[in-house]
C-alpha cells in the first residue's frame, strides 16, 4: 500500500510538472491557408521580388548613374536618350577632380570640422541625457519633451536666427561657428536616454554605496556599458557634419576653409559634368565605407534600449 501511494504520489508531481504547451497564432494581413495554396505562393514571391527589386533600384541606381557618369566623357554625358552603359570607359575624369576640386584639402576640412563637432556632441548630449535619465532632474519631462519638440521644426526655419547669431558672436570662418551648433542634438539625446533608462538601478545605487558621485558613476559604470550607443551617436554625428550643406556655406566663407559639400558646389560651374560626377565619387567614399563597416551597429542603435530584462 505505501509503495503504491508513493508511486501514485510520484506519477501526480511528474504530470504537475510537464509544461503545457502553448500555441501562439500571430494575425498578418494573409492568412495561413491563402498563403500556402498555390496562388497565394506565387502573389507572395511575386510581390515581395517586386517590392525588393524596386526599392534596390531606387537607392542603388543613382550611385550606379554617378560612377557611370564619371566614366563617359562630357559629350557622351550631354547625349540624347542617355547610355546606361560607358562606351569607352576611363577613369580620367578622377585625377582631374582631385586635383581641380582640391580634394585633399577639403576632406581634411570636413575632418576637422566632423571631429569637433562630434567631441562637443558626445560632451553635451551625454550630459543631458544622463541628467535626464539618473539624476532627475525637476521638470525632466518637460525639459525633454521640449527637446523632442525640436525635432518637429524644419531646420530652414532656425537658420537666420542662427547666422545671425553666429554673426554677432564673430565666427565667421572659424569651426566653433560649426561646432556650437552641433554640440546638442534633440534626436541623439533622445537616444541616448532611452538606453541609459535600461541600465538596471542597482549598478547605479551600488556605485554610489562605494562613494561614487554622479561624474564618477558617468564615467565608470555607465559609459561602459554604452559603448554600442555611443558608437551610434558618434556615426550619426560624423556623417551629418559631413553632408551639411546650408550652415557651412554661410559660416565657412574662405576658399581655403570650404568643406566638401561647398567646395563642390562652388567650383562645379567651371568644369564639366564627368568631372563632377568623379568628384561626387571620390568624396563619398568615406561615408559609404563608414556605412558598410557600421551598418549594424546603426539599425541596432534604433532599437537600443527598447527591450528591458
Amino acid at each position: 500500500m505505501i509503495s503504491l501511494g508513493a508511486r501514485a504520489a510520484t506519477g501526480h508531481r511528474k504530470e504537475r510538472r510537464t509544461p503545457k504547451r502553448i500555441e501562439v497564432q500571430f494575425r498578418t494581413i494573409v492568412s495561413p491557408h491563402q498563403l500556402n495554396s498555390r496562388w497565394g505562393r506565387r502573389i507572395y514571391w511575386t510581390v515581395l521580388t517586386l517590392v525588393v527589386t524596386g526599392s534596390t533600384l531606387a537607392f542603388v541606381f543613382p550611385l550606379y548613374w554617378m560612377i557611370t557618369g564619371a566614366m563617359k566623357t562630357p559629350e557622351e554625358i550631354a547625349q540624347m536618350p542617355p547610355t546606361f552603359f560607358p562606351r569607352q570607359p576611363t577613369f580620367g575624369a578622377f585625377i582631374e577632380a582631385w586635383d581641380l576640386f582640391d580634394i585633399g584639402v577639403l576632406l581634411r576640412n570636413t575632418a576637422y570640422y566632423a571631429a569637433g563637432a562630434w567631441l562637443f556632441s558626445m560632451c553635451v548630449d551625454v550630459a543631458a541625457a544622463y541628467a535626464l535619465s539618473k539624476l532627475r532632474p525637476m521638470f525632466g519631462n518637460v525639459i525633454l519633451g521640449a527637446m523632442l519638440a525640436t525635432l518637429m521644426i524644419p531646420p530652414m526655419v532656425v537658420i537666420i536666427p542662427l547666422y545671425v547669431t553666429i554673426v554677432d558672436l564673430q565666427l565667421l570662418n572659424n569651426p566653433w561657428g560649426l561646432w556650437f551648433p552641433a554640440a546638442a542634438n534633440g534626436f541623439n539625446i533622445f537616444l541616448l536616454k532611452r538606453f541609459f533608462d535600461s541600465i538596471p538601478r542597482e549598478l547605479i545605487e551600488a556605485a554610489e554605496i562605494d562613494g561614487a558621485g554622479p561624474l564618477r558613476v558617468l564615467w565608470s559604470v555607465v559609459l561602459p556599458i554604452s559603448r554600442p550607443i555611443l558608437g551610434v551617436v558618434s556615426i550619426f554625428t560624423i556623417v551629418t557634419a559631413f553632408k551639411d550643406f546650408l550652415l557651412p556655406l554661410l559660416v565657412m566663407t574662405d576658399t581655403e576653409n570650404m568643406t566638401v559639400s561647398v567646395g563642390l558646389s562652388q567650383t562645379a560651374g567651371a568644369v564639366t559634368q564627368n568631372q563632377i560626377m568623379g568628384g561626387l565619387v571620390i568624396t563619398s567614399i568615406p561615408m559609404i565605407l563608414v556605412f558598410f563597416i557600421f551598418q549594424r551597429h546603426i539599425m541596432a542603435g534604433l532599437t537600443a534600449g527598447s527591450i528591458k530584462g
